[in-house]
C-alpha cells in the first residue's frame, strides 16, 4: 500500500525517526471497533490493538487513536496484526461533545485537510445546523467546503445557495447531484494524492451516495429518506477511511442529529465574521448587543442587514460555549487529581 497516497509526508517521516530504533512502523487508522482498529500499512490492511503501556498512560479520550490518526506499531506481517505503541502529532482534529449530559470529547476524525459539509437541498436544509458545522470545522484546523447535494430534487437551487451564502461567509459552496453527475468534478482538487477529506452531515444528506460516486463502486450502503419530512435514516454506522482509486483519502462518518460543541471559541469568530465586524463599530467595547446605545449589531438588525435568527444563533452558541468551558474546568481539576494519584501509586510500587 502506498503510504504517500495516504498522506505520509516528509514531515511524518521525520516524526517517526525517534521510533525507528524499536523497529516500529507507521500505519493509519481506517476504522475503530471498541478497542480494536483496522490499520492501513505498507503490508496492506491489518488489525491492531493498543499496547498495555499506552492504555495505562492514557489520561483522556484524546490519548487514544482515532480514525485518521497516524500511529507507530509493532507489526506482525505474517499474522496481519499489530500492536499500537503511539500516536503521531495531529495536524487537525474534528471533535464534538459526546451525546448526553457527560462532558467528554468524541473525536470524529483527525489529520484531515478539508471537511465536506454535506447538506441535502430539500426540506431538511437547515442554516442553523450549517452554522454549527462551520463553527466546528474552523476549530478543527481543516478547511470547510459546503457541498449541497441532491440538486436534482430541488426546484429553486439559486435561492437555496443564496440562503447558505448568508451564513457561510467566504466558504466554497459546491452544488452536486449524484444522479446527474452535476458538480462532482469540482470536488476533485480536494481529493489529490496525499490529501484527506472528511464527509460530515446529518442522516440522509447523501454522504454514502457521494462516497460510492467518488470511489467508483458501491462501498457504502444507501437508504431512502423518509417520506413526508425528507429526513434521512442512518446508513453509515461507524467512521471509516477509504483510499480512493483516483488518489487521496476519504473519511465517511455517521449522520449526526446532535452536534454539541467542543472548545470552539476561535471558530465562533471565524464563523460569525459579520457579527464580529459589526461589534467593532459598537459605541462601547463591552457591548452585549442588547439595548445599549450606539450598538452597531442592533442597528444592523433594524436595517435588515443582519437577520434576527442569525444573531439569536450567535448568542445561543456563545452561551453554550461558556457553559462548556465551566464544565471543562471542573473536569480538568478531576483529571489532574487522577494524574497525581496514578504517579503516586507508581512511585510506591
Amino acid at each position: 500500500m502506498n503510504l504517500k497516497q495516504l498522506g505520509f509526508t516528509e514531515e511524518r517521516i521525520e516524526q517517526t525517526k525517534a521510533w525507528n530504533e524499536k523497529d516500529y512502523e507507521p500505519a493509519r487508522i481506517a476504522q475503530e471497533h471498541k478497542g480494536m482498529y483496522t490499520l492501513l500499512s505498507a503490508y496492506g490492511e491489518i488489525r491492531g490493538t493498543i499496547s498495555g503501556k499506552m492504555n495505562f498512560e492514557a489520561m483522556s479520550r484524546e490519548d487514544y487513536p482515532a480514525v485518521g490518526d497516524w500511529v507507530m506499531c509493532q507489526v506482525r506481517a505474517s499474522e496481519g496484526t499489530a500492536t499500537i505503541h503511539g500516536v503521531l502529532p495531529r495536524t487537525s482534529k474534528f471533535s464534538r461533545k459526546i451525546a448526553g449530559t457527560t462532558t467528554e470529547e468524541q473525536i470524529i476524525a483527525t489529520n484531515i485537510d478539508t471537511v465536506f459539509l454535506v447538506n441535502a437541498m430539500n426540506k431538511d436544509l437547515n442554516l442553523r445546523r450549517i452554522e454549527r458545522y462551520l463553527l466546528m470545522a474552523w476549530e478543527s484546523g481543516a478547511n470547510p467546503v459546503i457541498v449541497l447535494s441532491k440538486s436534482d430534487l430541488c426546484e429553486n437551487v439559486a435561492e437555496r445557495v443564496n440562503e447558505v451564502e448568508t451564513v457561510a461567509l467566504g466558504v466554497p459552496i459546491i452544488v452536486i447531484s449524484a444522479q446527474t453527475g452535476e458538480g462532482l468534478v469540482e470536488l476533485n482538487p480536494y481529493l489529490e494524492d496525499g490529501k484527506t477529506v472528511a464527509l460530515l452531515g446529518s442522516s440522509g444528506a447523501g454522504k454514502s451516495t457521494l462516497v460510492n460516486c467518488l470511489y467508483g463502486e458501491e462501498v457504502q450502503k444507501v437508504k431512502e429518506i423518509r417520506e413526508g419530512d425528507d429526513k434521512g435514516v442512518h446508513t453509515t454506522t461507524h467512521r471509516e477511511l477509504f483510499l480512493l482509486p483516483s488518489g487521496g483519502s476519504l473519511i465517511d462518518t455517521p449522520g449526526m442529529r446532535e452536534l454539541q460543541l467542543w472548545n470552539t471559541e476561535d471558530g465562533l469568530s471565524e464563523s460569525f465574521q459579520d457579527i464580529e465586524s459589526l461589534a467593532e463599530a459598537c459605541k462601547f467595547r463591552d457591548c452585549q448587543h442588547e439595548d445599549e446605545p450606539g450598538c452597531a449589531v442592533q442597528g444592523a438588525i433594524q436595517t435588515g442587514d443582519l437577520t434576527t435568527d442569525r444573531f439569536t444563533s450567535f448568542k445561543k452558541l456563545q452561551r453554550e460555549l461558556a457553559y462548556l468551558e465551566r464544565k471543562n474546568d471542573q473536569k480538568a481539576q478531576l483529571q489532574e487529581k487522577k494524574k497525581w494519584k496514578t504517579i503516586s501509586k507508581s512511585m510506591r510500587r
